[in-house]
């Protein structure tokens, strides 16, 4: 016998405890191998159905067509301001805005007005001037050296084929989104990176697919079902993972998302919204008759809630994981309660925030009610107010409804998972003790017959 059997007898069978303890409570797999086989058996076919949807749907380009001059169909240059002077608004002529509106005009504009020269800085007036009268009243004002955005008319007299569109925001938007993608990267680290590369090609299936697409002539509804499909494969497996997290995620969202357009579809016809409610969709329309205004309108309710699904279903998920992780020996049932106490405060929290959202989106509207002094039942059903109800409302009970869906298939999934690596740990512990305890036993013959 060696010391250390002298002084420790039970040694070996010490040892043997203290490796069974450490094999029962280390880190599991996520998945087991029948669970990923189920998930892949889903996910898989989707997948592919959802590429062979884009790769027969592809568009190309957006089809060429002739600019209208009207709205935002115009063929847009570049500008910058070169001069500003003050002048007098009666001896340039200056007219009254409201003229417009009104037939009858109204008196001449008097008092200081600005003179902006403007030099056109691309197209085939390059390096040509001309000069923007701005009133006193006018909103928008220029500085020298700021660039614009000029609306060209080739068909207009020369002196008429340039006006200023809009201001050149280039500079700071392009600053805002630096300061954006480095906050995500210092924060987010590695898993920022990621989301950020997903973002780019999420805006990349957007403009590249669901638009063109749609303006080819393709059912707005199956477009933003593939696209919105192919937009969250790529997002959430890239920032979060290959792994059963991100495929009960996916499978919590794609059960909402159905939810969603059988909603919308039922209540945009129930309630007969037309989707055609402002200057911009009238104009898509006149631009692209054959377009089905009313599938534009579902589809954007889709895409609108896809990117509420993916934080609620992620973030359920990821609780219902982490609770296990916490109390290995917790049910499925026990899971759910607990993770469903969570997803409830993430529901009050963000319901409230796609109202707000869609109110101050819509905030201008709304004040033109109150200036009417409409009452709520009328503002409520008018049109153009009830399809953003209805936009915000189905998308809503989407939301609301992935969240127990999303947990019960975390909770089912990551207990079944569990429960069977629980069992082996148990086979595996059982055998090394009884091991042990032979190997003890014949030890201790051996000893004694020595």
């Amino acid at each position: 016998m060696t010391p250390t059997e002298r002084t420790h007898p039970h040694a070996p069978h010490a040892h043997g405890h203290a490796h069974s303890h450490a094999h029962s409570h280390g880190p599991a797999k996520p998945v087991s191998s029948h669970l990923r086989k189920v998930i892949a058996a889903v996910l898989v076919p989707f997948a592919a159905a959802v590429l062979a949807g884009m790769v027969i749907l592809w568009p190309g380009s957006a089809p060429p067509h002739q600019h209208s001059g009207l709205g935002l169909d115009q063929q847009t240059e570049s500008g910058r301001v070169v001069k500003i002077e003050e002048v007098d608004c009666a001896k340039v002529g200056a007219q009254p805005q409201q003229q417009q509106q009104s037939p009858q005009g109204g008196p001449p504009v008097t008092g200081p007005c600005e003179q902006a020269t403007i030099e056109v800085g691309s197209g085939p007036d390059k390096g040509v001037t001309f000069t923007e009268i701005v009133q006193p009243s006018a909103s928008r004002r220029y500085t020298v050296g700021e660039g614009v955005v000029l609306a060209y008319a080739p068909k207009a007299p020369e002196n008429l084929r340039y006006s200023v569109t809009d201001v050149d925001r280039n500079v700071p938007m392009a600053l805002l989104a630096g300061m954006f993608a480095l906050a995500v990267v210092v924060i987010g680290r590695l898993r920022g990176v990621f989301a950020l590369v997903a973002l780019v090609i999420s805006f990349g299936v957007l403009t590249m697919f669901i638009l063109p697409a749609i303006l080819q002539g393709s059912d707005p509804l199956l477009v933003a079902v593939i696209g919105g499909s192919a937009i969250m494969l790529i997002a959430l497996y890239m920032c979060h993972g290959l792994n059963a997290r991100t495929s009960v995620a996916v499978l919590g969202t794609l059960t909402s998302l159905l939810l969603i357009g059988l909603l919308g579809a039922g209540f945009i016809g129930w309630a007969h919204l037309t989707g055609n409610t402002d200057d911009t969709t009238g104009l898509v329309h006149g631009l692209y008759p054959h377009i089905e205004i009313q599938g534009l309108l579902l589809a954007g309710i889709i895409i609108g809630s896809l990117g509420v699904l993916d934080d609620v279903t992620v973030t359920q998920t990821s609780a219902v994981w982490e609770l296990k992780e916490a109390d290995p020996k917790a049910s499925w049932r026990k899971l759910y309660a607990s993770a469903m106490r969570i997803g409830r405060d993430h529901i009050a929290s963000v319901v409230n925030t796609l109202v707000m959202a869609y109110a101050g989106a819509s905030l201008p509207l709304l004040l033109l009610f109150s200036i009417a002094d409409s009452g709520v039942g009328r503002v409520a059903t008018s049109e153009i107010v009830a399809e953003e109800i209805v936009r915000t409302l189905v998308g809503s009970i989407g939301l609301v409804a992935s969240v127990p869906v999303t947990t019960f298939l975390a909770a089912l999934v990551v207990s079944a998972d569990r429960h069977n690596t629980s069992k082996g740990s148990k086979r595996g512990s059982r055998g090394g003790s009884k091991g042990v305890s032979r190997t003890a036993k014949s030890g201790g013959r051996r000893r004694r017959a020595k």
